[in-house]
């Protein structure tokens, strides 16, 4: 899985050829969650909630991007690296 970001010791990250709805992958240490684009909810899994609310205030300022990174999965195009939180 191609990484997108990393930040704060949370990895992002896309599969190609994923099942809608548009979503991404957010790791920290053991944990995983998958991250719906449109409602920054979760769709499977679980993360601390302060690396949750990282992931979707990082996902909040990147929405078009990882939407056009979604794009490019779903191409089976590598995707575009997106900034990390500062």
């Amino acid at each position: 899985m191609p990484t997108i970001s990393t930040f704060y010791g949370i990895s992002t990250g896309m599969s190609f050829n994923d099942q809608a709805p548009p979503h991404f992958h957010a790791r920290y240490g053991e944990l995983e969650a998958t991250i719906d684009i449109s409602t920054l909810g979760v769709l499977e899994g679980r993360l601390p909630a302060r690396a949750l609310n990282l992931v979707q205030e990082w996902a909040m300022v990147h929405r078009e991007e990882l939407l056009d990174d979604w794009r490019l999965c779903r191409e089976n195009a590598p995707p575009s690296s997106i900034e990390p939180l500062p």
